[in-house]
């Protein structure tokens, strides 16, 4: 692997990693210094250490990423025009949506409950924070397009065929999401996402459309989020009558 890459890969998991060092010195400064209170100063450090980390972290892959040295096959392959990618990165919205139906149809018929923990967590501390917003739905989308597509899936293209290099970076792209039972939902996203970048040769569509996605998800949350679900049931259920 190109060492600009392992530089990522290190940047990424430092990313992971730095909530158990600055979240409590951040909780431990708020409280001890300034006397914030300890349940106010817990949201408070969790929302500006994500938003610090994962902004860091970002500009620090792009600083990497500043020489445009073509490493990956993908990336020796002539890109997609402008506008036809743009319209899949639209499109590859609905491509992703549909490819949660099939993986919550599959993981219902092997009795996993719907429903993810990890988004819930996330959806409740944007609600005390945010700015968390812009992290969950720009900046996490963009270092994980980097991340698991242009690293890690195009690094394995580069000797696998399509659906092995797939299968291996969307399977990390999953256990990367630390829920173990929706290995299959977060692995199908990570296909989709894989999909995209190959058709298009280019970054920018799976990234455009996983931060549409993750926008989306969020805006559903606090707007119509009981009509939403209902409709989704029932699609999920019609779908199922094929099966």
């Amino acid at each position: 692997m190109e060492k600009k890459y392992v530089y990522i890969l290190i940047t990424f998991i430092a990313i992971q990693l730095s909530v158990f060092i600055g979240m409590p010195l951040l909780y431990f400064t708020g409280v001890t210094l300034f006397n914030v209170e300890p349940a106010k100063m817990e949201v408070l450090a969790t929302g500006i250490w994500i938003v610090f980390s994962f902004t860091a972290g970002l500009l620090i892959v792009l600083l990497l990423l500043r020489k445009k040295d073509a490493y990956t096959n993908v990336e020796r392959s002539a890109p997609m025009p402008l506008g036809p990618a743009m319209i899949w990165a639209v499109g590859g919205i609905f491509i992703a949506f549909f490819a949660q139906i099939a993986a919550v149809l599959v993981e219902r018929a092997l009795g996993i409950e719907p429903g993810s923990e990890n988004t819930q967590q996330i959806m409740n501390l944007i609600k005390l924070f945010p700015l968390v917003m812009v992290a969950s739905s720009i900046i996490g989308p963009i270092l994980e397009e980097i991340v698991f597509r242009k690293v890690i899936f195009g690094t394995l293209y580069n000797r696998l065929p399509f659906w092995a290099a797939a299968l291996i970076s969307s399977l990390a792209f999953s256990l990367a999401h630390m829920e173990p039972k929706h290995l299959i939902l977060y692995a199908a996203m990570g296909f989709t996402f894989a999909f995209l970048y190959v058709k298009t040769k280019r970054i920018i569509v799976p990234i455009i459309s996983h931060m549409m996605m993750n926008t989306l998800v969020t805006v559903v949350q606090f707007t119509n989020r009981e009509k939403i679900e209902e409709m989704t049931a029932y699609v999920q259920g019609w779908i199922g009558g094929f099966f």
